[in-house]
């Protein structure tokens, strides 16, 4: 039902290019998977989502647990039922939420927190999250575990991954799904030693996949590539791997080399309903005035809806103008961007010009002309 196949590795990097099979469709690695936290993604159907050539999607515990609750998406017949996606979905197991929480008491079983509407007091532990995502019924289930903020101790995170090593073992225990993969998840916060020993640990668990959590927090580019280079070693190259909540171009492309293969991130619709558009060139920001009479499309290299069909100018009107269209014209145009992106990241592994490829794709994306005007000023 799950089998994860590892195609090719480039010869010069560690990008990896794999493809995992699931109960909704097969995945090539490396991806990128939009974010639809609601069971939606913001401002788009499930048909502009699909015709992004989007193979995965992600959708969020903690929220769909508070609203509409999983009792009811399970009787609506699971969570591709009820938002008519076909394809595969992963669900987080709501921990970052969690744990981002400003009242919250974190246990040795779990975690207690406060409804945000409400105000009543729910606990979620390992054995909720795994009762919540089997009633959702994605094909990927993520372990519950405890996100460390960053900076953290080096003795605070020590403790910390003992806590997600015994809640990711109660989680195997209380998954009662076989058509779900459960995949665990790697903490440590910026500590190689703490890194391979969750890591370590954690295959030994023989999870079907494995995620790097706890990046994406605030430690910069840098410690993130450090925080890859010192963990994805440790995971089995047989087995998908998969770097939590990273989303900018340039941090997915450091990753992708230093052997990760699943993303997601909520920047590509979140920048989109701001005016901030990804091109080949860099980043536009179409509300800016210079944009209003500028007749070409977002990026003459994107062969998404938006850049096939409209301008620069018309989507500087319709931001101006408060147009719910912008924000899905935006949405079509960012996430199809990121799914060429790794397209394009797929074909180079293959080639075996992984690095090449990205230096010269960052090259042009480093060099827009928005970034030129503001290295003027």
């Amino acid at each position: 039902m799950f089998n994860f196949e590892l195609l090719h590795q480039d010869h010069q990097t560690a990008a990896r290019r794999g493809r995992f099979h699931t109960p909704h469709g097969v995945i090539e690695t490396p991806i990128f998977m939009p974010v639809g936290t609601h069971g939606a993604l913001k401002a788009m159907t499930p048909a502009q989502v699909e015709e992004t050539e989007a193979q995965i999607i992600l959708a969020n515990t903690y929220h769909l647990h508070l609203k509409p609750g999983e009792s009811l998406v399970k009787k609506a017949g699971g969570l591709h039922a009820f938002m008519n996606w076909k394809r595969p979905i992963l669900t987080d197991s709501g921990g970052f939420q969690v744990f981002s929480l400003p009242k919250k008491r974190i246990g040795e079983d779990g975690v207690h927190f406060r409804h945000e509407v409400t105000g009543e007091e729910i606990f979620l532990g390992p054995k909720e999250a795994m009762q919540i995502e089997n009633d959702l019924g994605a094909d990927i289930i993520m372990a519950f575990d405890e996100c460390i903020p960053y900076p953290a101790t080096h003795d605070y995170a020590a403790r910390s991954i003992k806590k997600t090593l015994r809640w990711a073992e109660l989680c195997l225990s209380h998954h009662r799904r076989p058509d779900q993969a459960l995949f665990g998840i790697v903490q440590g916060s910026i500590y190689s030693d703490l890194r391979k020993e969750c890591a370590t640990q954690l295959t030994a668990m023989d999870f079907p996949g494995y995620a790097v959590g706890g990046v994406s927090v605030g430690e910069g580019l840098e410690l993130l590539k450090k925080v890859v280079e010192y963990t994805a070693p440790f995971l089995p190259a047989h087995k998908p791997r998969y770097l939590m909540g990273v989303g900018l171009p340039e941090d997915i492309l450091a990753s992708i080399e230093r052997g990760m293969d699943m993303f997601d991130c909520v920047i590509p619709t979140r920048y989109a309903r701001s005016a901030t558009l990804f091109t080949s060139r860099g980043k536009l920001r179409l509300t800016n005035r210079e944009y209003r009479r500028d007749f070409f499309p977002v990026d003459a290299a994107c062969d998404c809806y938006c850049c096939q069909n409209f301008s620069r100018a018309y989507l500087h009107h319709l931001f101006n103008a408060n147009e719910i269209l912008s924000a899905t014209l935006a949405a079509i145009h960012n996430v199809r961007f990121y799914l060429n992106m790794v397209a394009q990241a797929r074909l180079a592994i293959e080639n075996d010009n992984f690095s090449a490829w990205k230096d010269d794709f960052l090259g042009n994306y480093g060099n827009s002309s928005e970034k030129k005007k503001r290295k003027k000023r």
